[in-house]
């Protein structure tokens, strides 16, 4: 069965409370899963491909995130650069039984939203991403 990635969610807004804990906490998840090199620092704001984090002048969000890992070691090494990163434990990482192969781990980030790495087992992908480049008028 094949299934289809990055057609659905354009973007996902976190606000949260404080900006450099969340920056400090997500540049060390990501550098896990090998994309550090997608952060992008702006004005009171970052962002990482499709995710974008600013500073809360209200509520601030609450969601489950799932980063795609490449393998199980990618998984385990997002585990321990969260919880080094500030972030707590909810769920080591191993099989869950969402469907077969599905090999995940969990935590909080700073301001308690559910962050997951997962890798769904091997696979073939017809390409690594999908890149976008704007029509200039």
């Amino acid at each position: 069965m094949e299934f289809h990635l990055g057609r659905l969610i354009d973007h996902v807004h976190l606000r949260v409370v404080d900006l450099e804990a969340s920056k400090r906490f997500y540049l060390a998840v990501i550098a896990s899963l090998g994309r550090a090199n997608s952060f992008v620092e702006g004005n009171g704001n970052f962002h990482i491909d499709e995710l974008f984090v600013d500073k809360a002048d209200g509520p601030v969000s609450r969601v489950h995130l799932a980063f795609q890992a490449p393998d199980r070691e990618t998984v385990a090494a997002f585990h321990r650069a969260a919880l080094e990163a500030g972030g707590r434990d909810n769920g080591a990482p191993g099989e869950r039984s969402y469907h077969p192969g599905y090999y995940g781990a969990f935590v909080f980030d700073p301001d308690g939203n559910n962050i997951e790495a997962v890798f769904h087992g091997e696979a073939t992908r017809s390409a690594e991403s999908v890149v976008v480049t704007p029509i200039a008028k």
